[in-house]
């Protein structure tokens, strides 16, 4: 055997390898670009609303309106009820089986026509009010409403109450949602109060004779 000749081809396999493993010059590798992110609900406005405190609970205080007429009001209802859904679905992701993000997508799809109305309505009633600073006031108002649901005290059992709400409005036909949204954010708003866990520790009493003998 000729070892010149597998030395030879050895050489060649040697000083073929680094330039193999060397990129081609002017060309740099590909990468994947990333899917865009899809939004599921619309962000709330990120305002600090006001609160009442017991202790260190904190209790989100329902926004205070003036005076209004009877369409006023079920419009004031309908926009306060779509506020407290759009919260949920933004901070109640942890449990998907409430399923909040879902049903406010369907929520504005079904009853749209509903929502349209109120917000006209709600900016004519500043409107009367407030004359050419209707917009401000609608968007200051629409702000506090988002902030009035927004809680960390009372979360899950806003969040229960919330995910059950907007199940309830699926139910409900086009045209009519006006008038259940009063009763669907009364519901949420009774779920925003918190409750001190240790208020639901009761001591057990003991009778004399279940006492052990010393």
């Amino acid at each position: 055997m000729d070892f010149r000749i597998v030395t030879a081809a050895l050489c060649v396999v040697i000083a073929a390898s680094p330039a193999a493993a060397k990129p081609a010059r002017g060309r740099r590798p590909s990468v994947p670009t990333p899917a865009a992110p899809t939004q599921v609900a619309p962000p709330a406005p990120a305002a600090v609303g006001a609160a009442t405190s017991t202790g260190t609970l904190m209790t989100p205080k329902e926004v205070v309106m003036r005076p209004m007429t009877p369409v006023e009001a079920e419009a004031n209802a309908i926009w306060s009820t779509r506020a407290g859904l759009n919260i949920a679905a933004l901070q109640c992701q942890f449990s998907p089986y409430l399923a909040t993000v879902r049903n406010y997508n369907d929520f504005l799809r079904q009853h749209a026509e509903e929502l349209d109305r109120a917000r006209a309505t709600m900016i004519a009633h500043f409107k009367r009010y407030d004359g050419a600073q209707a917009q401000n006031s609608f968007d200051r108002y629409t702000t506090q409403t988002y902030n009035s649901y927004s809680t960390l005290d009372a979360q899950i059992s806003f969040c229960d109450a919330a995910g059950l709400a907007g199940q309830q409005s699926l139910t409900i036909r086009k045209g009519s949602f006006g008038r259940e949204a009063a009763r669907l954010r009364a519901a949420m708003r009774a779920a925003l109060v918190p409750v001190d866990p240790l208020s639901l520790i009761q001591p057990v009493p003991l009778a004399p004779a279940d006492l052990p003998p010393l």
